[in-house]
């Protein structure tokens, strides 16, 4: 099977979920093995800050997936300034539908500290890249499979990864919480078609008890009833109410399958997650990049 990337350039804007901050993101069509990078747009005539969508450059996990370069490293295509320019924040969304996609090459360049959080679901970026279309490249595309599997358990919290001929994902959570409580989706076969009609569409969700200590903390800054699902102790406070009956579960697959991208390469794999998050995924796909060495 051929390497792919998009075919033409699609931009959009919109509001950074944590830093509340408008956001301009462009994609662009990229050579076979350059894998997706990310473009920090610079300011003052300074180069272009370039970070390869890789485990190697996660920066941070905490409540979304941030990439960077760490001080004096210089990237491919360009060289650091400093602060937060040398990173990018909340890409997971965007990750998760190229990579469900099948989209191996891409430069997002991105004016902005992070991703826009759209409507906190990663179907508009559905929309952009079908948009943008695809396009076959001459190098065959590479696909990691597991040998053998791979456990990773902490306390409650567990994901393990089995060899599997196709992307395969079985996932579980558990919140004191009346509209949520232990949700479980299994998801054979994971491919384009069934991400965008029963994953893609999953929003982001938060509580109101957090709000105060996140924005104390930097975060949630942008967050609304437009880009997440916001529960108080009673129920929802969102009109329209959830586009899945076990929405929130489905919007983790999202972020597994962001934070499994940063493998590079497509992964063959069961994977099997009990009450996880990003700093759980992260730790499976390092893991997995281990074991490839």
């Amino acid at each position: 099977m051929r390497q792919t990337t998009i075919a033409r350039v699609v931009e959009w804007d919109g509001v950074g979920l944590h830093t509340g901050t408008r956001v301009r993101v462009s994609l662009a069509p990229a050579p076979a093995d350059t894998g997706i990078v990310f473009a920090r747009a610079a300011t003052g005539g300074e180069a272009e800050i370039v970070i390869p969508a890789r485990h190697g450059f996660l920066r941070a996990s905490a409540r979304a997936t941030t990439l960077g370069l760490e001080p004096g490293v210089r990237a491919e295509l360009g060289s650091p300034s400093s602060g937060s320019a040398m990173q990018v924040a909340t890409v997971e969304h965007l990750l998760a539908t190229l990579y469900a996609l099948g989209i191996d090459n891409v430069r997002v360049r991105v004016e902005g500290p992070e991703l826009p959080a759209m409507d906190g679901s990663a179907l508009p970026l559905v929309a952009e890249v079908v948009r943008a279309g695809r396009a076959a490249l001459a190098a065959e595309q590479r696909v990691v499979r597991l040998t053998e599997p791979i456990e990773i358990r902490d306390g409650d919290r567990s994901i393990v990864a089995t060899p599997a001929e196709r992307l395969q994902v079985g996932y579980s959570i558990v919140f004191d919480h009346p509209m949520i409580g232990r949700q479980t989706v299994e998801l054979c076969d994971l491919d384009a078609n069934r991400f965008e009609n029963e994953v893609a569409g999953a929003r982001t969700f938060g509580f109101v008890h957090e709000v105060e200590a996140l924005r104390a903390a930097g975060l949630a800054r942008g967050a609304s009833l437009d880009n997440t699902l916001v529960l108080d102790e009673r129920g929802l406070l969102n009109e329209g109410g959830l586009r899945y009956p076990d929405e929130f579960v489905r919007h983790k697959v999202i972020d597994l399958l962001g934070d499994l991208a940063l493998i590079g390469a497509p992964l063959r794999a069961r994977i099997e997650v009990e009450r996880g998050g990003h700093a759980l995924h992260h730790r499976l796909v390092e893991a997995i990049i281990e074991s490839e060495s």
